[in-house]
């Protein structure tokens, strides 16, 4: 059966299979990664970073760079110290000037129960900056 969206859109059925789990119900004996710890984390790096930061003049937009890289190292850093092995890690940081404008994103992931996403925003009156950090398990 198709559901569908709010858009009108229609979505094809979830093909089911007949056949028994290759995987137990029971969790994953894999170590997990912490996502929560690292939101944390990311939460107040952002915070502390960007609290009295405003958008820069056009001559001192290397600022912004500057910013982006800092923080992606940063948060790169925490992942390694939450789980030093069996991960790959991204990070993604993205900043822009507050003009007021709206705006939406998603994420769709298809991965195993040991890999993790985490997700912050900071906001103020002159700057929007978004961090995505992915563990995809490696072993």
């Amino acid at each position: 059966m198709a559901t569908i969206m709010a858009s009108g859109l229609r979505s094809p059925p979830t093909p089911r299979s007949s056949a028994p789990s290759p995987r137990p119900s029971a969790p994953s004996p894999r170590p997990t990664f912490d996502a929560e710890l690292l939101r944390a984390y990311m939460k107040k790096l952002l915070q502390t970073t960007f609290q009295s930061a405003s958008w820069p003049e056009a001559r001192e937009r290397e600022k912004v760079k500057g910013w982006i890289k800092e923080i992606g190292e940063r948060v790169k850093e925490r992942m390694i110290e939450i789980q030093p092995r069996g991960f790959k890690y991204i990070v993604l940081t993205q900043i822009n000037e507050n003009l007021g404008q709206g705006g939406r994103a998603d994420l769709v992931c298809h991965w195993e129960d040991s890999d993790a996403v985490a997700q912050e925003v900071f906001a103020n009156d002159s700057i929007i900056c978004i961090c995505v950090a992915f563990s995809v398990r490696t072993i």
